[in-house]
């Protein structure tokens, strides 16, 4: 008997035969093969080619065990046979495989065979044959033998490598299972090192409260980008407000501020291929961006920052600094331009929120703007009375040219307590404080002294109120 298409597999390994690859040979070539992997998937692929190599399998499969439940992660050879192909998309629990719970629980290898030595069906409760239950599932993919043995990795069972003979070659044996178990533990320290090697390039490079790369990342990707003579941007950004929700509302708000600063730029990050979303520090942030020109980096940043405002009325000021501006340059001169930029932009911001349109003071477009700006706000707030509370003072404040809001909560008969406070108020000159209520619910909005105030636009400040209000939960 022989093992159909074995020489035929080993061909394609450089050139090495199955006879090659069987054995101790076999087994140090896939020592070398791993060491090359960098990542899980690349362990996987190379375990399961060599699983086919070295044990001389018609197929192998390369599976993940978490609690108590085996999913196929890679199948070798790719087939499009779809009794094979169906077990990418199968899970297996070890409630309906004895062979898998011995296999987590004891950590053993298990064999199982659906024809005997001689090529002849094996008769039900043939002890020799292995587990039943693997036995018709050989059976139903029209194979002849399989083997199993666990990945075990840092002392417990991470997953098992399978594989499966045709019905026209040798029974696995007890030299393929020995074979089997070192590939395995070969596979299972290859898994350990590159899952630490990720942990510590995660530690290294990320920051850890956002998740974002951290400077030294940053400094990286625009030497990298400088280098390969491709449009370079550098985008810094900085957060507006962020020292006012730590006084206001504790650290653990200013750092959920942070949070989602980081969420949007990792949005315009994706919407930018090839782009390094980094924080600097402390409520500093940049993206690094090669390749992009700098009108569509202009065009990414403005509409995602207008997509996803920040919570509690802070927001994100930014500068872009393009070497198809400013030609060859360093990165050091370039983070230094975009910060300059970054800056400037924080400035106009800050002029123009203080300069109030002289058609606010007319009540009838005082209005006006109130109801289409408010409605709009509270439309596309989160769901929920107080994200849609934030929405609407956040929104009438800015129409109004006020420069502070404020949302409270009536407890019973005691003071209102404040439950979120927003806007700059060094950036608009004297106010005027507007108070509506409905229910428990309590906003104060300060506007601009020259904006009207009056009967009109406290009805339309009530009317949003009670929309924003409706019938939300908190």
């Amino acid at each position: 008997m022989t093992r159909r298409g074995t020489a035929a597999k080993g061909a394609h390994r450089g050139g090495l035969s199955a006879a090659d690859l069987g054995g101790v040979r076999g087994l140090a070539v896939a020592a070398h093969g791993f060491d090359a992997c960098r990542d899980v998937d690349g362990v996987l692929e190379a375990a399961a080619q060599m699983a086919v190599d070295v044990l001389g399998a018609d197929s192998a499969a390369l599976c993940r065990i978490s609690q108590d439940t085996c999913r196929v992660l890679r199948l070798e050879p790719p087939t499009d046979d779809a009794r094979s192909l169906s077990l990418l998309a199968t899970t297996y629990r070890a409630d309906d495989r004895p062979a898998l719970r011995g296999l987590i629980r004891d950590r053993a290898s298990w064999v199982a065979h659906a024809f005997d030595e001689r090529g002849r069906s094996v008769l039900p409760g043939d002890e020799s044959a292995g587990d039943r239950v693997e036995v018709e599932a050989l059976r139903e993919l029209g194979a002849g033998s399989a083997l199993s043995s666990p990945i075990v990795v840092n002392d417990s069972v991470w997953g098992q490598v399978s594989v499966v003979r045709g019905v026209e070659a040798p029974r696995f044996d007890a030299d393929d299972v020995a074979a089997a178990e070192v590939l395995a533990a070969l596979a299972a320290g290859a898994i350990a090192r590159v899952d630490l090697e990720q942990q510590v390039r995660h530690m290294i490079a990320d920051d850890p409260l956002t998740g974002l790369a951290n400077r030294r990342v940053a400094d990286q990707a625009a030497d990298a980008a400088l280098a390969s003579g491709r449009e370079t941007c550098i985008v810094m950004c900085d957060v507006d407000g962020l020292k006012r929700v730590n006084d206001e509302l504790g650290h653990d708000a200013g750092d959920d501020l942070l949070r989602a600063v980081a969420d949007v730029l990792r949005r315009a990050s994706d919407a930018l291929p090839g782009t390094t979303a980094a924080r600097i520090g402390g409520d500093e942030f940049c993206l690094v961006t090669v390749g992009q020109a700098r009108a569509e980096v202009t065009e990414t940043m403005a509409s995602t920052v207008a997509k996803f405002p920040l919570p509690h009325g802070a927001a994100i000021s930014y500068g872009i600094a393009s070497t198809a501006v400013m030609g060859a340059v360093g990165a050091r001169h370039l983070f230094r331009r975009a910060d300059q930029a970054q800056y400037q932009a924080k400035r106009r911001r800050q002029r123009a929120r203080a300069r109030t349109l002289p058609a606010v003071a007319d009540p009838t477009v005082a209005v006006e703007r109130l109801v289409a700006t408010g409605a709009v706000a509270i439309g596309a707030a989160q769901p929920g009375v107080v994200p849609r509370l934030l929405a609407f003072a956040g929104a009438v404040t800015e129409t109004l040219g006020g420069d502070e809001w404020a949302v409270l909560r009536r407890a019973g008969d005691g003071e209102p307590a404040t439950i979120a406070r927003g806007g700059s108020p060094a950036d608009a000159g004297r106010t005027t404080s507007l108070t509506v209520a409905r229910g428990e619910w309590v906003v104060e909005v300060a506007a601009s002294s020259a904006a009207s105030t009056g009967p009109q636009v406290r009805t339309a400040l009530s009317v949003l109120l009670a929309i924003a209000v409706g019938d939300a939960t908190h």
